[in-house]
């Protein structure tokens, strides 16, 4: 028996193919992988059933950290910590920590996407890709069945794939 995952790979050349043969696939009854593209191919993420990110909900949590900490900051080091009367102002002007807030509102809210969206992705430096078709990157789109989470055999895929416009259908092991 074979060690690793076993996917099989369709290769097409149109996006408007592409898109009719992601919606034919998964009515044969074939659950997709991936699909890998060149360029954004519109509304493919719909064909896929994807649902929207909530990377904004993340930034939005970042932000409101890094405001609330910013605010907390310039309280205690102005208010508390060390206390100037400046001109016969308050000890805590909050009119004057707006620049501030503002800059550590958007620091962290940006670190904090990029944070999330590398952990999501699984996107981390000692990781190795799998790169189902080095011409994806190129001029081809390509389709990625897993076949161990699918209840139809190779043979039945792959001939899904081909009447679904693939211009070539590949087997890829991967360890």
């Amino acid at each position: 028996m074979e060690s690793g995952k076993n996917f099989l790979v369709g290769v097409y050349e149109d996006e408007e193919v592409l898109l009719k043969a992601v919606k034919q696939v998964q009515e044969g009854g074939v659950n997709i992988y991936e699909v890998f593209t060149p360029f954004p191919v519109h509304h493919l993420d719909h064909a896929l059933g994807y649902r929207r990110s909530r990377l904004p909900v993340a930034a939005f949590l970042f932000g409101l950290l890094g405001a609330g900490l910013a605010l907390l900051m310039q309280y205690y080091m102005l208010g508390i910590d060390w206390p100037m009367n400046i001109g016969g102002k308050n000890f805590v002007p909050l009119p004057t920590f707006i620049p501030v807030t503002f800059e550590l509102t958007v620091l962290l809210a940006a670190l904090g996407m990029v944070s999330v969206f590398l952990v999501i992705s699984d996107l981390k430096p000692y990781g190795k890709p799998k790169i189902f078709d080095r011409r994806s990157t190129d001029d081809k789109l390509v389709v990625a069945v897993d076949l161990a989470e699918n209840a139809l055999m190779e043979k039945d895929i792959k001939t899904i794939l081909l009447n679904s416009g693939a211009v070539e259908v590949n087997k890829k092991q991967f360890d």
